[in-house]
């Protein structure tokens, strides 16, 4: 998709995508995701059907995150802060590229070579 314009029904296909993928809700505004909170008991995230979302840090910086990585964060990581789980997203595919480019490299493998 790199490289291609953007289209309102590409992002929309890929929205409706993972909410069968992970069978969410949707109203006309919103994706709807379910979820146990820490007591137990269910509860709702309601997320609007943008584009993008913006997502503000403390420290004052903000980004705008596409909402399939804002649904993509908020299912795997239901009870941490949005900020906090659309990083971790972001840190899943780097951790295993360094992984990679390690092990190609031939790094990690030279303990005790002194």
């Amino acid at each position: 998709m790199i490289g291609e314009p953007w289209s309102e029904t590409t992002v929309m296909d890929e929205i409706q995508e993972l909410i069968r993928k992970y069978g969410l809700d949707e109203d006309l505004e919103h994706v709807i995701i379910p979820f146990h909170s820490e007591d137990g008991g269910m509860r709702r995230c309601f997320l609007l059907k943008r584009r993008f979302l913006r997502i503000v840090f403390n420290e004052g910086h903000f980004h705008d995150y596409p909402l399939e990585e804002v649904i993509e964060a908020t299912v795997l990581y239901p009870s941490m802060p949005l900020r906090e789980s659309i990083l971790l997203v972001h840190q899943e595919p780097e951790t295993e590229d360094t992984d990679d480019t390690m092990k190609i490299r031939g790094e990690g493998e030279k303990e005790n070579t002194d």
